[in-house]
């Protein structure tokens, strides 16, 4: 059986609206037009708040993964929760221009902040939406005002072995018993938001196109970043060395505060809330 039949869009759509529902009343779904594709942001707050853009993680991550944020943000900015082109949600690629390269990456996300009307946006991103925020800061650094990254990947160390042979299996064929096993496995038996949780399960075997990766930014790109970036770490990620990662990330970002949060993993990041965090999140977009 292809991975593709064993999707069910309709289990899927109403497990992402199920996670939605929880969301501000005033959120409204807005689709983006880019030439990469129509791109879906979930968007609530103050219409004369500052942007804030939110990226989410690559496998099975969507705007919903910001359920436990948006509230809190909104209070002080106007939140735009993307859907990830070709990953799963509600944007759509566009058939004769796919996402190849993090150039491709950063030319979408500068036709994303175009088409929101945004010149200048706060940016935030987790795990592989972590990467690319910090790719697209290098990019355009005077489109982003301030950069959070929580527990990203592939931005200042590689994958810990165990973790990617556990994730192997899921990434083969992917079924919603391989997922749930899998995220049970790494954020340690810590009880996850069942209407999450089954939105997991329920992007097993999406029809995603394969995501753009590419290397770590080079060290000497990210000593030129000049702006406020704060790095979360989840104290029990099996994605990675925490402690080793905050220790690289502060040798080379100029004006990054860092710390790790204990008792969070990776895949329990951002909708599992640890003590603090929406607040850290809050003082620091505020400054």
């Amino acid at each position: 059986m292809s991975v593709r039949s064993t999707y069910d869009a309709a289990g899927f759509g109403a497990a992402y609206e199920k996670v939605m529902a929880g969301w501000p009343a005033d959120r409204e779904a807005v689709t983006v037009a880019t030439p990469f594709g129509a791109t879906q942001v979930n968007v609530c707050g103050p219409h004369d708040g500052p942007p804030l853009l939110l990226l989410p993680g690559g496998d099975g991550g969507t705007s919903a993964s910001w359920s436990a944020q948006a509230a809190a943000l909104a209070r002080t900015h106007r939140v735009h929760a993307v859907d990830l082109i070709g990953r799963p949600g509600h944007s759509v690629p566009a058939a004769d221009r796919p996402l190849r390269t993090v150039a491709d990456l950063t030319s979408w996300l500068d036709a994303l902040l175009d088409g929101i009307g945004a010149d200048t946006v706060d940016l935030g991103g987790h795990s592989y939406g972590g990467w690319i925020a910090l790719h697209y800061a290098l990019h355009a650094p005077t489109r982003v005002r301030r950069l959070f990254l929580l527990d990203p990947t592939g931005c200042f160390a590689g994958f810990k072995a165990a973790y990617l042979m556990r994730a192997l299996p899921m990434l083969l064929r992917p079924s919603p018993a391989r997922v749930r096993t899998f995220l049970e496995w790494e954020t340690g038996g810590v009880p996850l938001d069942p209407d999450w949780l089954r939105l997991q399960e329920a992007a097993a075997g999406y029809p995603s196109v394969k995501p753009v990766t590419g290397p770590r930014p080079a060290r000497e790109a990210l000593r030129t970043l000049d702006m406020p970036v704060l790095l979360l770490l989840a104290g029990n990620s099996r994605t990675h060395d925490a402690r080793r990662v905050a220790t690289r990330a502060a040798g080379m970002l100029p004006r990054a505060e860092t710390d790790v949060l204990p008792g969070a993993s990776h895949h329990s990041l951002p909708h599992t809330v640890p003590p603090g965090l929406n607040r850290r999140l809050a003082d620091f977009l505020g400054r």
